[in-house]
């Protein structure tokens, strides 16, 4: 290489750093949002959100449940693979920032017309062996914002899987709450079953006894056969529920193990900190983050094709007509180049591919937005629920007390002869009314918590 071309390769690259100076791309800037829960505001940032799921779950069967299904289950496993492929394309985004270089052989045969028009012809054998390389100088930003786009990409995939985790210890432990809610209401439901056939026994002596006629009998009977009725309906729910907890443990359907509602923890501190700061906490939030930067940084890399892409390019090897001189100074070449290749005639493409960039971008902030107007509704309906079903309990346990009375009333009243079966019927109907709804109000409250772990990106840390 003479002087001159490595002149101009010195002023290439003084050029490049000139104007690199003169910023392309813009410097990313957080999104931000003024959502905030419906309930009051707390300063206090001590969270459920930020403690672990086995301090908020602590039944023992359940906590087993949470680690097969985190071990096992294929939407997380899938979740994992995708991490991977985001970070093979940030490797690959990397690499691009070094020069590649390839090697080559070749035998090239060649039959000429020598000279021209006379209708002889020379045959030649060329014999080439050698590296290249080729290198583009990042000057606008371009190679870096690709770069910073699959990083971004890579923390959206780990976002995401940190998503699909959170979500599925909350169903794991609704579905397993959902257990014990149907386990409680077969219970009630087969103790007033066995309550009603002893009410028609004891219709049946008073009918014998001409204290009551038979008319009581009768409804006595349809009543019992309605309490028995409504049992194989809700054992074909347990097994269906414990399908669908055998589906997110990615195991066959069985008989899942577990324990009673009573023995579950209804008291909570549903502390809530600060809204923004809790609500980005949130995976999905995180993600619709992290895809909103992807996108800003593809756009960067539109707005970079406009301008001129500076290479140095680069050969060395040995090349001859005959094997005998490869390897001699003869034979030996080298060759270095730079230069800039600026659009013209496509400029066309590259302003449809900022525009369809640009879209991305607003397409990512609005679903950033939506994302976090989500978490916000999530966090306040089960801080409601919570709140609601606290309110209902202690009402609750008053109206329980007073039905109970009223049954033995009535029934005492049967005996008596002062009142009729339909009083006893209407009186035991209210009481199983209370006590199913009883339980709805324990089921409100554990998915109110469950809900509100997840709606809060609980685990996050």
């Amino acid at each position: 290489m003479n002087k001159y071309n490595y002149k101009l390769v010195v002023i290439l690259l003084i050029a490049a750093s000139i104007w690199s100076s003169c910023k392309i791309t813009k410097p990313y800037k957080k999104p931000t949002s003024s959502v905030t829960y419906r309930e009051q505001e707390s300063t206090d940032s001590t969270t459920i959100a930020a403690m672990k799921w086995s301090e908020i779950f602590t039944d023992p069967a359940l906590q087993q449940l949470i680690s097969d299904g985190l071990a096992a289950n294929l939407d997380l496993k899938i979740a994992v693979e995708r991490i991977n492929q985001s970070a093979v394309n940030l490797k690959l985004s990397k690499a691009a920032f070094l020069p590649s270089v390839n090697g080559n052989l070749s035998v090239k045969e060649s039959r000429l017309a020598f000279p021209q028009g006379f209708g002889l012809f020379d045959q030649s054998t060329q014999y080439d062996l050698g590296i290249s390389a080729g290198w583009e100088i990042d000057v606008w930003g371009k190679l870096k914002s690709a770069k910073k786009s699959a990083l971004a990409n890579l923390l959206s995939t780990d976002a995401a899987k940190r998503a699909v985790q959170t979500q599925l210890i909350a169903n794991i432990a609704n579905s397993y709450y959902e257990l014990l809610i149907l386990d409680e209401q077969l219970k009630v439901l087969k103790k007033t079953a066995q309550n009603r056939e002893s009410d028609a026994e004891t219709i049946k002596v008073l009918f014998e006894n001409s204290i009551i006629n038979g008319v009581a009998v009768v409804q006595s009977e349809a009543n019992y056969y309605e309490a028995e009725l409504a049992i194989p309906d809700i054992e074909q729910k347990i097994m269906e529920t414990e399908h669908t907890l055998c589906l997110l443990l990615a195991k066959s359907p069985s008989k899942i193990e577990r324990t009673s509602l009573e023995q579950q923890n209804l008291t909570y501190d549903l502390k809530i900190g600060v809204p923004m700061q809790l609500l980005a906490n949130r995976p999905d939030v995180q993600q619709a983050e992290y895809n909103f930067r992807a996108a800003f940084e593809e756009s960067n890399t539109a707005r970079a094709y406009f301008y001129p892409a500076l290479t140095i390019s680069g050969a060395a090897g040995f090349s001859s007509f005959g094997l005998k001189d490869w390897f001699t100074n003869g034979g030996l070449f080298g060759n270095i180049a730079g230069g800039l290749t600026q659009p013209i005639f496509n400029k066309g493409i590259n302003k449809a591919r900022l525009a369809a960039a640009l879209s991305l971008q607003k397409e990512a902030l609005y679903n950033f937005e939506f994302s976090m107007l989500k978490a916000s509704e999530e966090v306040s309906n089960a801080l409601s629920k919570y709140n609601n079903a606290a309110l209902k309990e202690e009402k609750r346990k008053k109206q329980l007390e007073a039905l109970f009375k009223a049954v033995e009333f009535n029934k005492e009243l049967l005996n008596n002869s002062t009142t009729n079966y339909t009083d006893v019927l209407a009186a035991e109907q209210n009481l199983l009314n209370a006590q199913l709804k009883g339980i709805d109000d324990q089921s409100q409250k554990l998915h109110a918590v469950v809900n509100l772990y997840r709606a809060l990106g609980g685990g996050w840390n």
